[in-house]
């Protein structure tokens, strides 16, 4: 009797164990499908992205080479002052005011740039002093109430070409002219799109139709400009005696107005410069105190031992 109870028991043992296995792999199963189902989540969203980065940047290719769309990106051009340490050319500021003054003040103004800005960058105190007394300003009232004219003085901001934005459309065709006070900060590309545009314009391509008054620019949003080419080869001659080819009177102008559109320029970099000297200094001596003397005192421990 005894023998038979272990044989049954022995024979519920087996299947009990036979049966185990059928048991653990249902949530062995469960588990390798929401594995697959994470994995194939995984894949189609990783896809999808693809997808959409693909097809997005053929859009912006698209948008880029459209054949309605004519503009050109402006090239960057290596200009001597785009270093991280590298200043202005203080002479081709100069030759770049007289460029300016001689070219370009006949349309634009500068009015956010007064005469004494010049001293010490491109001109000395009694070269400015001169070129103010050139000008003549609308000051006043006087005594009796009455505007008057008088000479410029080097506190003097840069005259305006004209009285006000209408007498300035009226004799530009119903373009203003912009001012150029921080012209190259105000455009996309900077100095180089200033530069493609002074020396970018050229007849219109075939199927291309300008309007009367208007030129053909590709750099220019809409491609036509109401400004005729303002400069040319020999169109000034140089007080230094520099070559006045187009694209050196570009280049001059550009730097100029790099200038007026951040006249701490150098100063900045100067500034930028002492900052790397110093930290070259201090950072090894931070590092040395952080090692060596104060993780001696963040890592002691302090125990009290009462007095028996």
């Amino acid at each position: 009797m005894a023998a038979l109870r272990v044989a049954v028991l022995s024979g519920c043992g087996r299947r009990a164990l036979l049966s185990a296995p059928k048991t653990i792999q249902t949530p062995t199963a469960n588990m390798s499908m929401s594995s697959l189902l994470r994995k194939k989540k995984f894949v189609l969203t990783a896809l999808g992205l693809a997808t959409a980065g693909n097809v997005g940047l053929a859009l912006m290719l698209h948008q880029s080479v459209k054949a309605s769309d004519l503009e050109l990106h402006p090239p960057n051009y290596p200009w001597s002052h785009a270093g991280p340490l590298s200043s202005l050319d203080h002479a081709s500021v100069r030759r770049g005011y007289q460029v300016y003054k001689q070219v370009c003040s006949a349309c634009h103004s500068m009015e956010y740039l007064a005469f004494r800005n010049l001293v010490g960058v491109s001109h000395t105190e009694e070269e400015v002093k001169t070129i103010a007394e050139e000008s003549e300003v609308v000051d006043g009232p006087d005594e009796s109430g009455e505007m008057f004219t008088r000479t410029g003085k080097p506190s003097d901001y840069f005259p305006k070409p004209y009285a006000n934005p209408e007498a300035a459309r009226a004799a530009n065709n119903g373009a203003l002219p912009p001012d150029l006070s921080y012209i190259v900060n105000a455009r996309h590309g900077g100095e180089d799109y200033v530069f493609s545009l002074l020396t970018g314009y050229c007849e219109p391509p075939a199927g291309v139709a300008v309007r009367e008054g208007l030129y053909y620019n590709p750099y220019f949003a809409g491609q036509a400009i109401g400004m005729a080419p303002p400069i040319y080869n020999e169109v000034l001659e140089y007080e230094d005696g520099t070559p006045a080819t187009m694209s050196q009177v570009a280049k001059d102008v550009c730097t100029f107005l790099r200038w007026a559109a951040e006249p701490e320029h150098d100063q900045r970099k100067r500034m930028g410069l002492k900052m790397l000297m110093g930290a070259a200094i201090l950072i090894p001596l931070l590092y040395y105190m952080k090692r060596h003397r104060w993780s001696v005192m963040k890592s002691r421990k302090i125990a009290y031992k009462p007095p028996k």
